[in-house]
């Protein structure tokens, strides 16, 4: 007999290369992490702290499936980031042992409400519903850290319909996975499951719906979607 006067929803899961899901608990996101996507926003490249935002743990599309367009915007835009799978949980995380914390990684695309988030910046009032949204977390098969090691440079590149739109290199980020992985320690105590979007080059732009987006992190993998 449950307690539950609801039944509990489906737990939200990546796959993992070679087999396996990754149960997920959180999603958390860190802004303008690449000094040009910064500038490209109006911010300023600097490394003052990082600032981070949410999405909900069941907004993953996983195994290539689409991601329809989202009501409320007349601006969806696309940002391809690496994506890291936290193993450990902990507070207060030392930068020299934020690796020890860290399951794996993947491809992710961060779509955005771009017409959204620029009315929410105006305003000063949340980014939520510019970022949070249904199927707004699409991403690729984590590959686990005991595989492929912590990727510190590659390149970070994503297609729409065959044509290249974003182009980088991981080496381009402001702050580091460890540094990223400890300062967000020192807001909320990361936990087993959660996954962490660690900021995209510059690049980003609008979709269309039917538009067929592969993306590819050197070392890592790739995401792939369709825009519906």
């Amino acid at each position: 007999m449950s307690d539950f006067v609801l039944p509990p929803p489906p737990q939200a899961a990546a796959p993992v290369a070679g087999g396996g899901r990754f149960a997920v608990r959180r999603i958390f996101c860190v802004g303008q992490n690449y000094a040009a996507h910064s500038r490209e926003m109006g911010g300023d490249p600097t490394r003052e702290p990082p600032f981070f935002f949410t999405k909900p743990a069941d907004a993953l599309v996983t195994d290539g499936a689409a991601a329809p367009y989202p009501g409320a915007t007349n601006n969806l835009h696309h940002e391809i980031e690496l994506v890291v799978a936290i193993l450990r949980g902990g507070a207060a995380i030392p930068v020299a042992e934020a690796q020890n914390h860290i399951y794996g990684y993947a491809v992710g695309l961060d779509l955005t409400r771009r017409d959204l988030q620029s009315q929410a910046k105006e305003a000063r009032r949340p980014w939520d519903m510019s970022k949070g949204f249904d199927f707004s977390a699409p991403l690729g098969l984590i590959e686990p850290a005991t595989k492929i090691g912590h990727p510190k440079s590659g390149r970070i590149a994503l297609k729409i319909n065959g044509d290249l739109r974003q182009d980088g290199d991981l080496s381009d980020m402001i702050w580091s996975v460890p540094e990223v992985v400890a300062a967000l320690s020192n807001y909320v105590a990361l936990a087993p499951g959660d996954l962490i979007f660690t900021g995209t080059p510059s690049g980003v732009g609008p979709l269309l719906r039917g538009d067929a987006l592969e993306g590819e992190i050197e070392g890592v993998g790739v995401v792939r979607t369709r825009i519906v």
